[in-house]
């Protein structure tokens, strides 16, 4: 299941995505991805989305560097803002 989930997001590198995760929706501009996760620049942590067809969240908050998530806990991903 992983190995799909890698293969359809290498299409999304150099994109912005949205992570919706078990506990936190994590965005960032995607750089890498391998079997078991996937790197973020620019990335923050979204706390509060507000209206998803605005063009930014009511509150995201910068991680301080690239940030990795394990493939096993995306729920659900996309380009969104």
């Amino acid at each position: 299941m992983a190995t799909i989930k890698a293969k359809n997001l290498k299409s999304y590198i150099g994109k912005r995505v949205t992570f919706f995760c078990g506990v936190y929706i994590y965005t960032g501009k995607m750089v890498s991805v391998d079997a078991t996760q996937a790197q973020l620049t620019d990335a923050a942590i979204v706390y509060e989305t507000g209206d998803l067809i605005t063009a930014d969240w009511a509150d995201a908050q910068k991680l301080p560097h690239d940030w990795h998530i394990m493939l096993h806990a995306i729920e659900t991903f996309g380009v969104l803002k």
